[in-house]
């Protein structure tokens, strides 16, 4: 019994201490962070691998290599390092969970995004840009807006739900193995004429990943949200996504914001079809980013106390 309640400590309470480290301090610019580290090894073989033949099988060793390569050494960091510095692990682990959970930049990125356009649409423009991939220079403020609470629905899935969803699965090096699935299909999972074939493994890996994880965040914000026959617009709006999954946590927020997202959008210079989630094109307002907000943080206390669950059952059975 006392080797289980020290199990759980060093469990549980890194959770908690990562998950309150990112609702205060979200993601500071003079911290040195992994994501940043997965970039550049991203880029570094991206650019010298992502030419001439066999450009798909190039990538899909990229790929799977950086993945394994994060899981093994991630495990092995923390498996020698708690050795070596007995107790040490509660700060590791506390530490590793902040760096993988991306929930508050994210929404003060979405704020400053209203902020921004509620001054000027030049301003509006240039702040979403920060959070979205697409060609942002001829949005309208409406676009902006709706760009913004997209991004917001999608980082919930992303960037909380799904990091802490592996935690919960495989501990730790789970959930950074987790970040670089997804920091791959950021960089290179786009279906344009250069990562078309590159990125293909990386695309398909991370739809896979968060398959189970955007659903459950559709579900807990229909839980934190008041709102009867949300399941049923999620379940009908859902699909209608380029992405899988992307359309589902979307869905859910548009739901709730009885608002449109989706429609066309130019990446990279090209344009891509989109279906449209949802049939209101009411003009969108800082009230609902301030709602829509209020639903993620709900979300996101809903997830940790399921992840707590989890790990207390794994323990005891």
């Amino acid at each position: 019994m006392a080797a289980a309640n020290f199990s759980l400590f060093t469990l549980h309470f890194p959770l908690l201490i990562g998950w309150v480290l990112d609702l205060i301090l979200g993601d500071p610019a003079w911290l040195p962070h992994p994501i940043v580290w997965f970039g550049k090894m991203i880029a570094f073989f991206e650019h010298r691998l992502n030419k001439g033949s066999h450009r798909k099988l190039k990538g899909a060793l990229v790929a799977t290599g950086l993945i394994g390569f994060v899981f093994v050494v991630t495990s092995f960091l923390i498996s020698s390092l708690s050795f070596l510095i007995p107790h040490s692990s509660f700060l590791i682990l506390s530490l590793l969970i902040f760096y993988c959970l991306a929930g508050t930049t994210l929404i003060r990125e979405v704020r400053e995004v209203f902020h921004a356009v509620d001054r000027s649409l030049d301003e509006g423009r240039k702040q979403v840009a920060r959070i979205v991939g697409r060609d942002t220079s001829e949005l309208s403020a409406q676009e902006v807006r709706t760009a913004a609470l997209e991004t917001l629905a999608e980082n919930l899935s992303d960037g909380v739900i799904a990091p802490l969803f592996w935690f919960a699965i495989l501990g730790v090096p789970g959930m950074l193995t987790y970040k670089m699935i997804n920091t791959l299909d950021s960089m290179i999972g786009y279906k344009t004429e250069r990562y078309r074939d590159f990125g293909c493994w990386a695309a398909h890996i991370d739809d896979v990943a968060n398959y189970i994880p955007a659903r459950l965040t559709a579900l807990l914000m229909a839980i934190a949200s008041p709102q009867k026959g949300l399941l049923r617009f999620i379940w009908r709006n859902g699909l209608r996504h380029a992405s899988p999954n992307s359309g589902y946590p979307e869905a859910a927020l548009a739901g709730i914001l009885n608002c449109r997202f989706g429609g066309p959008h130019y990446y990279f210079g090209q344009l891509f079809p989109k279906p449209y989630i949802g049939e209101n094109e009411r003009e969108l307002t800082t009230a609902d980013m301030k709602y829509a907000v209020r639903i993620n943080r709900i979300a996101e206390v809903l997830m940790v106390f399921l992840v707590m669950i989890c790990l207390f059952l794994k323990n005891i059975l």
